[in-house]
């Protein structure tokens, strides 16, 4: 059985260790997430604790899935600050364990957050990922518009310089008057 559940600041931290498990296997994976190799449960457990703050203020919403009770896959959402931004959220940290890839736990996650941000009042959401990989095509054939390449943008795990693709995808249709 699969669940998609949003974790309050106060489930935050019993999932640390398991969101770490997540981040662990994806980095050995070779996903481009932000951190380099070698990186252990122990480096991934303080980042996300060090989230926990923005998580409890509501700017940063993470979401699990599990399946049989096994934690899956993660998405979170990043809420924008600035005044002038409020209509606009970004997409962070979608990750699916190497075990549970291929039955569209991705889009799942996906869908789970876009329907959040429209909940929330956003009208635009915005991610980037690494040109050419598997979340690139879950992206292009999820009505995500890509609208830019930027060349070495970001390093593998094993520090190879990356092109990195940026996408944004209209949760509304903004009416214009006029």
């Amino acid at each position: 059985m699969r669940t998609i559940d949003r974790l309050s600041a106060p489930e935050f931290e019993p999932c640390v260790k398991e969101l770490a498990e997540l981040l662990v296997d994806a980095v050995d994976d070779g996903a481009s997430l932000g951190f380099v190799t070698p990186f252990d449960h122990e480096a991934a457990a303080a980042w996300w604790r060090a989230q926990a703050p923005a998580v409890a203020e509501g700017g940063l919403i993470v979401w699990v899935c599990r399946e049989d009770g096994a934690m899956t896959g993660t998405i979170s959402l990043v809420r924008a600050s600035k005044p002038n931004a409020r209509h606009r959220a970004e997409i962070i940290k979608l990750m699916v364990h190497r075990d549970a890839r291929g039955r569209g736990l991705s889009r799942a996650l996906l869908a789970t957050a876009e329907r959040a941000a429209i909940e929330a009042g956003a009208e635009l959401l915005l991610l980037d990922t690494e040109t050419g990989s598997t979340a690139e095509h879950v992206y292009l054939t999820g009505g995500w518009t890509r609208y830019g390449i930027v060349p070495d943008y970001a390093g593998s795990p094993d520090g190879t310089l990356l092109d990195c693709s940026f996408f944004y995808k209209r949760l509304r249709v903004k009416r214009r008057d006029g």
